[in-house]
């Protein structure tokens, strides 16, 4: 039997060895994060997937309307719709003053409305991404952890041994691979999509904070006419 392949049996042997219970901490820890950030980045990426899409819809039904109410009305078929929901939380403050006093009254109100909106939807689309962020940043040290503790028993079994062989050193060497190799596996992607979301995210909001001028447009030319 070749070394290498001597190594690659000793590692998966230890994958499974309940009697040294840190390197297996190590490596659940690992695969328990690796698998919850892949979870969530399938989640977010249908989210923000449905959200680019349904915000598209509703500009385009906006920029048609005939005005606020009719609008209103249709707004509920695009729930996925950030734009959508920020629409609401102006509307509802341009009813209010509408109704009490036949007449906008606090503009400022409005866009006040219109922000809070805008915070609202943004912290709902950044909801968990802190996660993928622990992701990338924990778990590489983690894997180090588990390569530390691989050589050091690595070195432990050398030094009871009393010679230089693979059979003395396999098991701890083959620990510290295969916990580098997890938590670099783990990290990688999660650092990847939390950029790649952060950038969609931040699309996302610039087409909010637009979205929010052109229904103050629309409301002033609406009640101003």
């Amino acid at each position: 039997m070749t070394p290498v392949c001597a190594l690659f049996q000793v590692s998966l042997s230890q994958l499974i060895n309940l009697q040294k219970p840190i390197p297996l901490a190590v490596l659940l820890f690992l695969l328990a994060f690796s698998i919850f950030s892949w979870s969530l980045v399938f989640a977010k990426w249908s989210m923000l997937k449905k959200a680019r899409a349904a915000n598209v819809h509703f500009l385009r039904a906006f920029r048609k309307a005939q005005g606020l109410d009719a609008l209103a009305l249709a707004s509920e078929q695009f729930k996925e719709s950030p734009l959508a929901n920020v629409f609401g939380f102006g509307y509802e403050e341009v009813e209010r003053q509408v109704r009490t006093a036949g007449q906008l009254r606090n503009k400022t109100a409005i866009e006040r409305m219109l922000q809070l909106g805008i915070s609202q939807e943004t912290g709902r689309l950044e909801n968990r991404m802190n996660w993928l962020a622990t992701t990338a940043t924990v778990c590489p040290f983690v894997g180090l952890f588990g390569t530390v503790w691989g050589i050091i028993e690595a070195f432990n079994a050398l030094s009871f041994s009393g010679a230089a062989s693979l059979r003395a050193v396999g098991p701890g060497i083959a620990d510290a691979l295969v916990a580098t190799a997890m938590g670099l596996g783990a990290a990688i992607p999660a650092a990847i999509f939390y950029n790649h979301f952060g950038h969609v995210i931040k699309e996302i909001g610039v087409r909010m904070d637009e979205f929010a001028l052109e229904f103050m447009n629309l409301t002033e030319r609406t009640f101003e006419e």
